[in-house]
């Protein structure tokens, strides 16, 4: 299990920009990586707009954000197009980053799928983990973090 100060797992997953990503390739301070179950469902719309609407504020904070899904990348532009994002999207749809994240489990009444957490991962390694966060208060809460780590 993924816990704060843990060595962040590497991964190689294909972006909604047509490019295989995998952790090294992010080369600024932070890299707020964020679990969600499924594209243009309403809280994965919020939470993808939150963060959509202060990328800029995350950037001055010297964060990337990252989204990741089982969806497929035609999905994923889809998502991007319809909501307007303004983040890299990434698609996982075997399930291993999910499982490597421990963003994968047990959802209770909802059975098995995708747990809604959030990494802020530095020199690769997991700064922070936020667990199965409200999709309308995970930019706020990533926010108020990287604030208090300047």
């Amino acid at each position: 299990m993924i816990k704060d100060g843990s060595k962040a797992p590497d991964f190689k997953l294909m972006g909604v920009d047509g490019k295989a990503h995998s952790l090294k390739d992010f080369k600024t301070e932070y890299l707020v990586l964020y679990f969600y179950p499924k594209d243009l469902t309403p809280g994965c719309t919020i939470q993808a707009g939150k963060y959509s609407k202060n990328v800029g504020a995350l950037r001055k904070l010297g964060a990337t954000v990252v989204g990741v899904s089982r969806d497929d990348e035609s999905m994923h532009n889809k998502f991007k197009s319809v909501c307007n994002l303004k983040f890299l999207l990434l698609s996982d749809p075997t399930n291993k980053t999910h499982k490597a994240y421990g963003a994968y489990g047990n959802k209770g009444v909802f059975g098995m799928g995708t747990l809604r957490n959030t990494y802020i991962i530095r020199k690769g390694k997991v700064l922070k983990v936020f667990k199965r966060v409200n999709p309308a208060e995970d930019t706020s809460i990533v926010m108020e973090f990287l604030k208090k780590q300047r």
